[in-house]
């Protein structure tokens, strides 16, 4: 199922440039379901026959790193310094738990009675928080720890409310399950996938991926903000959780193609399967590296809605994942 599937692959870490962990599960579970290989960037480049030969060569991508922390400096202390890796709003950071490969640690910063006027006013910076494993000075610290470690958040993957996912890394393994699971399937035509390596650094795997693959649509699967609070305006909510899977026609980094965006608008509508635009141009993904690699080629993004995106606790809704399923099936 693909929910079990979500769960495992959400709970592995996978900072950009450590992805071996969420590799080796996805290598486990599409093995015997499709040709594949791994580049030397470390993108699984798969490949998986359908029913009828297709009229273009198209590539289904999903990224399997997620943002994280690499450790800088080691205090005599024994407190890690630390830089983020991905997008991370520094403000959301205090007290929260994470782990530093197999160590537990939690992120620290100077309490606010301690702080001056001039600190109070503002929010604590990158480089004024560290991560605290526990340990008495820095040599026990060494002992277990060097720089460029990688950390991640520590969530615990829940079901809750009605119909809701919570869980650290849902940017973008629940792409990645929706990968397994075509694979896994009967499909109509044949079809390139490529689950990458990098994204939240830049998009290297993407770029690479497509280099190899050379294909001529690009349909990258991917989560994306959805706004769909309080006191946030309806025409700045982006998009909303139980709406569908979420369609650009412009993002930050890619003009879409329009005729895959409308057309993939018609086929939604024609059967049934809720779908949503994305509102106004926000964030970005792979797809630029994609469009621009090689001879080009046209790109579809095909996004999940996602509340609290790049935190310890990505909430989706098990409905708009059941949707996509339905969309891509039609593609």
């Amino acid at each position: 199922m693909i929910w079990e599937c979500m769960k495992t692959l959400s709970g592995l870490p996978g900072v950009s440039g450590c992805e071996d962990a969420v590799r080796n599960e996805i290598l486990r579970r599409i093995d015997g379901y499709c040709d594949y290989r791994v580049d030397a960037l470390g993108n699984i480049l798969a490949f998986k026959t359908g029913k009828f030969r297709a009229p273009f060569r198209r590539m289904l991508s999903a990224h399997m790193d997620e943002v994280g922390f690499i450790i800088t400096y080691i205090e005599d202390s024994g407190l890690l310094r630390f830089a983020t890796v991905g997008g991370i709003d520094a403000r959301s950071l205090a007290g929260k738990k994470v782990m530093v490969g197999a160590l537990p640690g939690v992120i620290g910063t100077k309490a606010m009675h301690q702080k001056s006027e001039k600190e109070r006013g503002k929010a604590a910076a990158i480089q004024d928080m560290y991560i605290d494993i526990g340990a008495q000075d820095k040599e026990q610290a060494e002992s277990v720890v060097k720089p460029g470690d990688r950390a991640v958040f520590c969530s615990q993957y829940l079901e809750f409310g009605d119909g809701k996912i919570q869980g650290k890394a849902l940017d973008d393994r629940a792409g990645c399950a929706l990968l397994i699971h075509l694979i896994q399937s009967d499909l109509s035509v044949d079809t390139h996938f490529a689950f990458t390596v990098q994204e939240e650094t830049g998009g290297a795997g993407a770029k690479t991926a497509a280099t190899q693959i050379k294909p001529e649509i690009g349909i990258i699967l991917e989560a994306t903000t959805a706004c769909d609070i309080p006191d946030t305006p309806e025409n700045k909510q982006v998009c909303r959780l139980g709406q569908g899977p979420v369609l650009s026609f412009m993002d930050k980094g890619t003009v879409y193609d329009m005729e895959l965006y409308r057309n993939t608008l018609s086929v939604a509508r024609l059967k049934g399967i809720r779908c949503q635009s994305k509102l106004g141009v926000y964030g970005g993904n792979e797809s630029r590296c994609i469009q621009t690699a090689g001879d080009g080629a046209k790109v579809l993004a095909v996004s999940l809605p996602c509340r609290y995106l790049h935190t310890q606790s990505c909430v989706l809704c098990r409905s708009d994942v059941e949707e996509t399923i339905k969309l891509l099936d039609k593609l």
